[in-house]
């Protein structure tokens, strides 16, 4: 039969669930706490306690010197005690032998239930941290405790209570106490009293991990969520995608007959979720994250100043549909495709494309063109603003107008891109290479003025000239940068400029890089023995004042590449060596290869290289094993 400590151990373990050896070190620790405080023990001395859990006796274990004579029976024990415990034992030797008080239990008892208690709730929390930082982002049940005005407490495993706070709360819906919920927790904290833990039913990712839930073909990766946007207890807006054709992403996410997705409504208190599908082209996405309004038209204008924005066109009886209760389908539609979302009616979209051809000089001629088609669209809004119906084909016609008239604009955006990728290419083209390598801190400019170009976006001397040739304006309007400045770094950029001879030469080192590059298969691809010998050959009679060991693979490639007309010069003059020649100059003059102080030096004549001396004719031994060819 248990003695009444097992079993009070056994129902503390389970209380607390926290393993056994928890408890057992716990219990152990504060017994030599209770030890050292009964007897004034010093922290230095090794003292253990050992528990016996069957009769539930507890035994103190002490270090002690041998000594012949005990001064001081706390720290000493005669030489005759000590071989009891070790035989081998000798004078000065240090022992632990058991030195357990008189009625230790009872007083151990009183002076370390703190020490317990302490221990066993240090224990718990470092197991509910861990426990919970692990699901952060997971979906967890909980029993209600209590709610008021600014927050509610959840019961959670592990003994541990979740705080949601009112913004986290779905609005309008009630929670009572002893209510079983759902909620998803997004963030743990750790403090003295235990971890804190944040729950929400508000979050977007609640409904993620409810459909992840309910719809298998999510939880296993055949349909992806791509976005979503949520007004908890109201709206939400789902993209879905499929990851494998044949998969309907909408039909698996609603179910049959909406089973599914009624589910998850109910668990919202009601909220009203569109499930739509996903699509790479940005126009139809946005048009069904209108849905469930019908939409006529969507065109996109890009812009790196005032953003990506969307001009949706809606039938007239679509337009509060698609705008929705105080903007509501509008907004969730733009957090859902990320755009600005501008909604018009068509009557509204046709008086403004009428409005453009009408004073805008970039429609001009688009509005001799459509000159009949403006004179019929203004009889119709005339019609309109008289309050007179309109048959179905003169609607049909408007939009085909307002079609027109928003095309011409995407059409007119999309050729001023393709010049302002023109400049970009010209501007780049008259920029040195090398300058791109050179850190903008490197450069001889003051200090302030190098942070201010650095913070501006400039990294390195290449992004500098650039901006320069596109847009110096740009650079005079950052702040601390003055017109005194601005001339140091003019007269530091100038001279930085490839003249057209030098983009030329330039190119036409790339293309013949390409060329050999293109050629080097040449000599992974020798069929047989004999055509090496005849192309062995060939090199001996094309290079007979080349050394033995100058015939190379290179050399063959280069002999074997088709060389274009620029190449054509004398070998010591080859396309490699002109690029090599002109930046080896200017780095002179630039101070390219000096990064650590970028100045102007005073200009230098490049001396002239000596000619190489031509070496005797050498006739090289044939090669007839391809293998060693390619060594070769």
């Amino acid at each position: 039969m248990k003695s009444e400590f097992a079993l009070a151990f056994n129902e503390v373990v389970e209380d607390r669930q926290l393993s056994k050896d928890v408890i057992l070190e716990a219990l152990e620790s504060a017994m030599v706490s209770a030890y050292r405080r009964a007897v004034n023990a010093s922290s230095a001395q090794l003292v253990e306690a050992k528990f016996d859990m069957d009769s539930g006796e507890v035994l103190i274990f002490v270090e002690k010197e041998v000594v012949e004579d005990v001064q001081n029976p706390g720290t000493e024990v005669l030489l005759s005690e000590a071989q009891k415990v070790d035989p081998e034992a000798q004078l000065g030797d240090m022992v632990v032998v058991e030195d357990t008080p008189e009625d230790f239990g009872r007083v151990a008892a009183q002076t370390a239930r703190q020490v317990i208690q302490q221990r066993i709730r240090e224990a718990e929390r470092e197991i509910q941290m861990d426990y919970f930082e692990k699901q952060v982002g997971e979906i967890v049940s909980g029993v209600v405790q209590s709610v008021n005005s600014s927050k509610a407490t959840i019961g959670l495993d592990k003994k541990a209570e979740g705080r949601m706070l009112r913004k986290d709360m779905i609005p309008r819906e009630r929670l009572r106490v002893h209510d079983r919920i759902r909620c998803l927790i997004y963030d743990v904290k750790d403090s003295p009293r235990g971890p804190e833990i944040y729950l929400s039913r508000a979050h977007r990712n609640f409904l993620r991990r409810l459909l992840e839930n309910e719809v298998p073909e999510i939880y296993h990766g055949i349909v992806e969520i791509r976005s979503i946007a949520r007004e908890p207890g109201q709206r939400a807006k789902v993209a879905v995608s499929a990851t494998q054709q044949g998969i309907d992403p909408v039909g698996a996410c609603v179910g049959v007959r909406g089973v599914r997705i009624q589910a998850i409504v109910r668990e919202l208190s009601d909220e009203k979720i569109d499930v739509i599908e996903w699509s790479n082209d940005a126009a139809s996405f946005i048009a069904k994250a209108i849905s469930p309004a019908r939409v006529i038209g969507v065109y996109l204008t890009e812009s790196e100043e005032e953003g990506n924005t969307a001009t949706v066109v809606v039938p007239e009886d679509q337009l509060s549909l698609a705008i929705g209760r105080d903007g509501q389908n509008a907004r969730l539609a733009a957090k859902l495709t990320g755009w600005r979302i501008d909604i018009k009616s068509q009557v509204e979209a046709a008086t403004e494309a009428l409005h453009k051809l009408k004073e805008d000089p970039a429609y001009a001629e688009m509005a001799v063109r459509e000159a009949e088609a403006m004179e019929k669209i203004a009889i119709m809004l005339e019609k309109k603003a008289e309050g007179r119906p309109l048959p179905p084909e003169d609607y049909d016609f408007m939009s085909s107008f307002i079609d027109r008239v928003e095309r011409r604009l995407e059409k007119q955006r999309r050729e001023e891109d393709l010049e302002e990728k023109r400049r970009h290419e010209e501007a780049l083209a008259t920029v040195p290479p090398l300058t791109f390598e050179i850190d903008i801190l490197d450069v001889d400019l003051p200090e302030h003025i190098l942070f201010i170009l650095q913070e501006g976006g400039m990294d390195t001397l290449g992004d500098l000239v650039l901006q320069m040739r596109l847009d110096p304006d740009r650079i005079l309007a950052l702040n601390g940068v003055g017109p005194k400045s601005f001339e140091q770094i003019s007269q530091l950029v100038e001279p930085l400029r490839l003249t057209p001879e030098q983009q030329d030469m330039l190119q036409e080192a790339q293309a013949a890089e390409e060329r050999v590059l293109e050629a080097e298969p040449i000599i992974e691809t020798v069929p047989e023995a004999a055509e090496e010998e005849q192309a062995a050959e060939a090199v001996e009679e094309e290079a007979p004042e080349m050394a033995e060991e100058e015939v190379t693979a290179e050399f063959v490639v280069e002999q074997a590449a088709p060389k274009a007309p620029a190449a054509e010069k004398a070998e010591e003059e080859s396309p490699e060596e002109d690029f090599d020649k002109l930046f080896s100059y200017d780095a002179k003059k630039y101070g390219y290869f000096q990064p650590e102080k970028a100045k102007f030096e005073p200009e230098e004549e490049v001396p002239a290289k000596p000619a190489k001396k031509k070496k005797s004719k050498k006739r090289r031994p044939m090669v007839d094993d391809v293998d060693e060819w390619e060594e070769w």
